[in-house]
């Protein structure tokens, strides 16, 4: 009788561990949860500034096509961009200068 005792006594033992682990493994899991919720929170939050960012970047760029800016001299070709302007408008005083002395 003793050995069945014994061998019920590890049952209890073990489910007792069980238990144990069961709950600790509960409390992980919603740990968890909880990160797994805030991440998605995040990412919500980074594609939503992402989608500003690109909705801004769309605005810029139709308001210097607008101006007559090309998309592709943006940024780093600006300043052969003013050298341009400016090659223009003395172009165009000079031909209003010719255009006084035909006269």
């Amino acid at each position: 009788m003793s050995q069945l005792a014994d061998q019920l006594q590890k049952v209890v033992d073990k489910a007792a561990r069980l238990i144990d682990l069961c709950g600790a493994l509960q409390e992980e899991n919603d740990l968890l949860k909880l990160e797994n919720q805030s991440l998605k929170v995040a990412v919500d939050a980074s594609k939503n500034k992402s989608a500003e960012l690109e909705e801004k970047v769309r605005i810029v760029t139709m308001a210097r096509s607008l101006e007559g800016l090309k998309a592709p001299e943006l940024g780093v070709n600006e300043k052969s961009l003013d050298i341009k302007q400016k090659i223009s408008e003395f172009v165009r005083e000079i031909d209003k200068c010719i255009v006084l002395l035909k006269k």
